[in-house]
């Protein structure tokens, strides 16, 4: 791939970054955020897979963004948008982003490549220490990981989503963690204790 010709800008603002509020939203984006809310709620924050999500939701410094755009520019464009916006604002009032994708990226394949393209942009614009992603899909699969292990419900979304994560914050939340890998493997336990039937309740996009 050649070198990506979307741009971030130093932008110049009048006033800042304000917190985020879903009723300046659509009636139909509010509902994609309340659908996202309720699976971080119970599922994340519920079942504690992430120890890190509960103090930004709680202080309300999740900034929830969706797109509905179907062409593979306007995908890419969507998230320069979304990056730019994140790396201007105040990290009080915007800590970190989900970017949640209403259309197009339904095949899981689909959503990998374009995956593949914001990582890069990443490593182009010399950005991945300062933003890292995490990813998220209804049919998310872990590679070389059996299709029926429960494992790949850690991060099955009810839409294809983009994690932007501050690389500096997240460093200074590891540093109190004394092993950053078993969290995954609590999580796997946490799930396979549960069981299908009731992970499956949590996550139904995800059967």
């Amino acid at each position: 791939m050649g070198r990506s010709c979307f741009k971030l800008f130093k932008l110049e603002r009048s006033d800042p970054i304000k917190k985020f509020n879903p009723h300046t939203m659509s009636t139909a984006h509010q509902d994609v955020v309340e659908n996202t809310l309720r699976w971080l709620e119970q599922m994340v924050v519920g079942l504690n897979l992430c120890p890190f999500s509960s103090s930004v939701l709680a202080r309300n410094q999740v900034r929830f963004a969706t797109c509905d755009a179907t062409t593979d520019a306007q995908l890419k464009q969507f998230f320069v948008n979304e990056l730019q916006l994140l790396l201007e604002a105040n990290e009080n009032d915007v800590a970190t982003s989900l970017l949640m994708f209403t259309q197009g990226l339904d095949e899981f394949g689909d959503y990998l490549n374009l995956l593949d393209w914001f990582q890069q942009l990443l490593e182009q614009a010399d950005l991945v220490e300062h933003v890292q992603i995490a990813s998220f899909h209804p049919q998310y699969q872990f590679e070389g990981v059996a299709e029926d292990e429960l494992s790949h419900f850690t991060n099955r979304s009810p839409y294809p989503t983009i994690h932007l994560l501050r690389q500096e914050q997240m460093t200074k939340v590891l540093a109190h963690v004394s092993d950053p890998e078993k969290i995954y493997e609590d999580n796997i336990r946490t799930l396979n204790k549960l069981g299908r039937r009731q992970v499956e309740a949590l996550c139904p996009w995800g059967k």
